[in-house]
């Protein structure tokens, strides 16, 4: 019985998901990858990244993502990579779809807050970003 209880307690509140509209606010902005774990549970982290996501919202539910790489100015510069990208609400998910001139996919937003994007891509990986901040040489 105390099994069957704990079983009903954890499966109810694992059930209990954040509204994903509420994702939408945070996504844009600089974002470097902090950690991914790999569909088979590896893990790789990254203490060092020579390249930020640049992800800039047009309107609600579409907009672009750029690499970029930080320089010790303070600056960008910019790949000429550009994927637009559409916003979609789906089976209580926020679902991100990419179109470049050379492949179409899908990723889904498990969440997102001021600090933290965490995303899922169809191969299962799943990464984790951090809102990314400038060095500070002084």
């Amino acid at each position: 019985m105390k099994r069957l209880l704990i079983t009903l307690l954890l499966g109810t509140v694992l059930s209990c998901s954040k509204d994903p509209q509420t994702f939408v606010e945070f996504v844009d902005g600089y974002w470097e990858i902090e950690e991914v774990t790999m569909s088979n549970g590896l893990k790789k982290e990254y203490n060092y990244n020579d390249t930020i996501d640049y992800i800039q919202l047009t309107d609600s539910l579409s907009g672009v993502r750029r690499k970029l790489k930080p320089n010790l100015m303070g600056k960008f510069e910019s790949s000429q990579s550009v994927e637009s990208f559409r916003i979609k609400i789906e089976n209580d998910s926020l679902n991100v779809y990419y179109t470049t001139p050379y492949a179409d996919w899908k990723e889904t937003i498990l969440d997102a807050s001021q600090t933290h994007l965490l995303v899922v891509n169809t191969n299962k990986d799943v990464y984790l970003y951090k809102r990314y901040e400038p060095l500070d040489l002084d």
